[in-house]
């Protein structure tokens, strides 16, 4: 693929001119395929993309800043399609979980930032609603979502618990409350209704109102409830997802076949959960991801519980999930990269991130200069979101001198190497 560069080219000038602060240059990157480039960025998108050195004078242009990114891989940035904001950070809490309005916003802060120095500039985030906590917990994580404008992306998805019957009318009305005060999309675990096809129908009735994505929580045990969920979203825009889907992979193999076709000619997204299962599911494991991927379903990979009752040790990191579905599941490295990657974002309605000109500024540089290693070893990264470096993790690891080290030549890793 040869370097990318703007078009047009600006004018000819013989003098840099003066630095443009909101431009950044990234040096000496290495992409997947192998090349070694200088990226500029400028106004949150991917200005121009050359040989390593070629940009280093910032062209017709000084760059603002500059960052090294020799000996890192240069990536599209992940983004998080399935997290708890209301419940994370919780396991270590004393008796029952705190749903007071600064618990619930100091837990959705931290959490969004963890995941954002994991390298997901953008998170989806199911609340519950209703019940006990009312929209309380909604209103908390929305809070959260305003401090971090800047950092980092937090979309929510409302999560009514009953929609059908007399007790459903109440699940209903704060469901449409909740998108008014601005849930993005709309959720919900099916499973736990009486009828379950009546929540769905309400759930798509209310999307189709507000012109919502829709995200349902189910365990996808019932097949002939997994198709009919499938005739009555199919077209529905702007998409409907499920999560996670666990229980798929345990049907015989023909009817989990049928069900995934039904799924892609439906055009129904599947979010798999590959570290653990999260609070809106029974069992964990995750979804058959190389069946739902031949039959043509778009197939994300979401982190699920971040250290909460559901997951106690849960990391939210995406270069985790997608190490899980490459060592356990049998997904190249690239095919998993783009489950929390390219298709997390497309799941999530984010466009396309490529490292070329003219896309958006969402990168992740890993050290390393294989994809593979990189998920292996995933140790120092560096976070760009709308073209500026917003967090990064330095690990050096240090052995003591040895003899066999000298010998044989082997690689040793210094201090101060990122800039």
């Amino acid at each position: 693929m040869p370097d990318s560069q703007p078009q047009p080219p600006p004018p000819p000038s013989s003098s840099p001119g003066p630095a443009d602060p909101s431009s950044l240059l990234l040096c000496g990157a290495r992409l997947t395929d192998g090349r070694t480039v200088d990226v500029r960025l400028s106004g949150g998108r991917i200005e121009a993309v050359g040989t390593a050195g070629s940009l280093a004078a910032g062209g017709t242009r000084a760059c603002g800043a500059r960052v090294d990114l020799g000996g890192y891989l240069l990536l599209p940035a992940p983004a998080e399609p399935h997290a708890h904001a209301d419940t994370a950070l919780s396991a270590d809490a004393e008796g029952p979980v705190s749903y007071e309005p600064q618990d619930v916003q100091r837990r959705a802060t931290e959490a969004a930032l963890l995941q954002l120095g994991h390298g997901a500039t953008a998170v989806r985030a199911h609340v519950r609603v209703g019940d006990v906590q009312g929209l309380g917990a909604l209103a908390a994580v929305l809070q959260a979502r305003r401090a971090l404008r800047g950092l980092a992306e937090l979309t929510t998805v409302a999560m009514p618990r009953v929609l059908t019957g007399v007790a459903g009318a109440d699940g209903l009305a704060v469901l449409r409350d909740a998108v008014k005060m601005g849930a993005s999309v709309v959720g919900g675990r099916p499973d736990l209704d009486p009828d379950p096809t009546g929540y769905v129908e309400a759930v798509l009735e209310v999307a189709s109102e507000h012109g919502c994505p829709v995200d349902l929580h189910t365990d996808a045990s019932d097949p002939a409830r997994l198709a009919r969920l499938a005739a009555m979203a199919g077209g529905l825009r702007p998409g409907v997802t499920l999560s996670p889907c666990g229980d798929l992979g345990r049907l015989p193999s023909e009817v989990a076949s049928r069900t995934a076709d039904q799924l892609a000619a439906a055009g129904v997204a599947v979010v798999c959960l590959p570290q653990g299962g999260c609070g809106g599911v029974d069992r964990r494991g995750a979804a058959p991801v190389r069946l739902l991927r031949a039959a043509g379903v778009r197939v994300a990979a979401g982190s699920g519980a971040l250290r909460d009752v559901s997951n106690p040790v849960g990391r939210g990191d995406p270069l985790e999930a997608a190490f899980l579905l490459a060592s356990r599941y049998g997904l190249s490295p690239e095919e998993a990269y783009d489950t929390v990657s390219g298709s997390a974002r497309a799941v999530l309605g984010l466009p396309e991130v490529r490292v070329e000109a003219g896309f958006p500024a969402e990168l992740l540089a890993v050290r390393g200069d294989r994809l593979a290693g990189a998920l292996s070893l995933a140790y120092s990264r560096v976070v760009v979101h709308q073209g500026r470096v917003m967090a990064r993790t330095s690990a050096v690891r240090e052995f003591c001198s040895s003899a066999a080290s000298v010998e044989l030549g082997l690689p040793r890793q210094g201090r101060g190497q990122l800039s």
